[in-house]
C-alpha cells in the first residue's frame, strides 16, 4: 500500500514536468504571426492548439495569408505562414500525416490526386515562409523568439530546372534553387544567409 501511495505522489509530480505546455491562444497568434510579412499580419488566419492539444482555428482570417503556430509536440520552434491557394495540399498532409502515413508515403498519395485532379495546387505559384529557433530561444510564457531564422519556399507544380533556369541546389549564399523538381511538390528554396 505504502509502495502505491509512494508511487501515485512521484507521478502527480514528475509526469507533469515532462507534459508539453500549450502557450495561451494570444501567445499563439502572436508567434504563428512571426513568420508572416508585416503588412499580411492582421488579416492572416491563424491554427494552433486548444488546452487539450487538439488542432484548430484560434482565429479566422480576411485576406490570403494562413498561419500555423508552433506545434507543441515537436522539438525546437517552428512557425510558418502559406498563401490559401496551399491550404487543399497542406491540409489532405495534416489527414494523412494524423493516419499514421510517413513522408514518401503522404508524398505518393498528394502526387497521385494532384495528377488525377482530386487534389488542387495554385496554378501560379505560392509562397511559404518559415520561421524557426531552437527550443531554448523561445519562451512559452512571453512569446519572446530569440535567434529566430527566416527560410522562403515558393511551391511551383511541375516546374523543373529546364522551365525555371533554377540550379538543383545552391552555389552561393541566399542563392535559390529548385527541390523536388517535375512533381506537384515541386519548389523554389531561398535560405538566406544565418548571421
Amino acid at each position: 500500500m505504502k509502495t502505491s501511495v509512494l508511487f501515485l505522489l512521484i507521478a502527480l509530480i514528475v509526469f507533469p514536468a515532462f507534459s508539453q505546455t500549450i502557450p495561451s491562444k494570444e501567445i499563439q497568434i502572436k508567434t504563428a504571426l512571426m513568420a508572416a510579412p508585416e503588412d499580411k499580419r492582421e488579416g492572416a488566419m491563424v491554427y494552433g492548439y486548444n488546452e487539450k492539444g487538439e488542432f484548430i482555428v484560434l482565429r479566422k482570417g480576411t485576406n490570403e495569408l494562413v498561419c500555423l503556430t508552433d506545434d507543441p509536440n515537436s522539438p525546437g520552434f517552428n512557425a510558418s505562414c502559406y498563401h490559401i491557394g496551399l491550404e487543399p495540399f497542406m491540409e489532405r498532409g495534416r489527414q494523412l500525416k494524423k493516419e499514421g502515413k510517413g513522408f514518401q508515403e503522404i508524398f505518393d498519395i498528394r502526387e497521385e490526386e494532384v495528377k488525377s485532379g482530386k487534389l488542387k495546387m495554385p496554378k501560379d505559384g505560392a509562397t511559404l515562409f518559415v520561421l524557426s529557433a531552437d527550443a531554448e530561444n523561445y519562451n512559452l510564457q512571453t512569446g519572446e523568439v530569440k535567434d529566430s531564422y527566416l527560410r522562403y519556399v515558393v511551391y511551383i507544380p511541375w516546374a523543373t530546372e529546364a522551365s525555371t533556369g533554377l540550379p538543383l541546389k545552391p552555389s552561393g549564399p541566399a542563392m535559390p534553387w529548385i527541390m523536388d523538381p517535375g512533381t506537384h511538390r515541386a519548389h523554389i528554396m531561398i535560405n538566406p544567409p544565418r548571421d
